[in-house]
């Protein structure tokens, strides 16, 4: 009896990746040509549920390409190659396509992305150890009944959401204001975060 091996992880993920690649589910809904922008590796270790590409990050093919990324990355106190690294950061738009501009920063994510890919990826990626949901829209999706009243409340709440799961702003220079206002989340929320990165990554930067 012929006994076929089974596909290996990285196999099945890029065949995945693939067909996410290919999605046009919300291509009449966008400015521009579907450009889906993530990143997944069955080694990854650290999740980034975000919003969505922004122009810059759509142009260049590339997420956190831009001013909010600059500042992600000094959240998370890792350089760019750690950012990029596959096997380090998994990044999970709500919505994977840029979604165009609207009269204040841009337009929210598609709402067919997530329930059409998130499951199926993050199933491939078993090794994730911490999940940030960033922004209003990743902490809708997954953390529903157990969010705040609003996106300060849900973040000053960090710590009630377990050793996996961090709630963020968006890092965005529209949030700026809101920075100022909450001077808690440099003092208390990015030091708890760049432990548990340095921790989770060790030595790999």
């Amino acid at each position: 009896m012929l006994v076929r091996a089974k596909p290996k992880p990285e196999f099945m993920i890029q065949a995945l990746q693939a067909s996410v690649r290919q999605c046009r589910i919300c291509e009449a809904a966008l400015p521009v040509p579907p450009r889906p922008i993530f990143a997944v590796h069955p080694e990854a270790r650290i999740a980034l549920i975000s919003q969505a590409p922004g122009r810059l990050a759509h142009e260049k093919g590339l997420p956190y390409y831009d001013p909010s990324g600059v500042r992600l990355r000094q959240w998370l106190n890792v350089d760019e190659a750690t950012f990029y690294d596959p096997t380090c950061f998994s990044i999970l738009p709500m919505g994977f396509c840029y979604p165009g501009k609207a009269k204040t920063g841009d337009l929210p994510p598609r709402p067919e992305c997530a329930p059409q890919w998130h499951a199926a990826l993050l199933r491939m990626m078993p090794k994730i150890a911490l999940t940030l949901y960033i922004g209003q829209y990743a902490q809708q999706y997954y953390l529903g009944a157990a969010r705040k009243r609003n996106l300060t409340e849900t973040v000053h709440a960090f710590r009630e959401y377990g050793p996996g799961v961090l709630p963020l702003p968006h890092p965005s220079p529209l949030n700026n204001r809101w920075l100022s206002r909450n001077p808690w989340f440099d003092t208390e929320v990015v030091p708890y975060l760049q432990v548990k990165v340095e921790a989770i990554l060790g030595g790999r930067q």
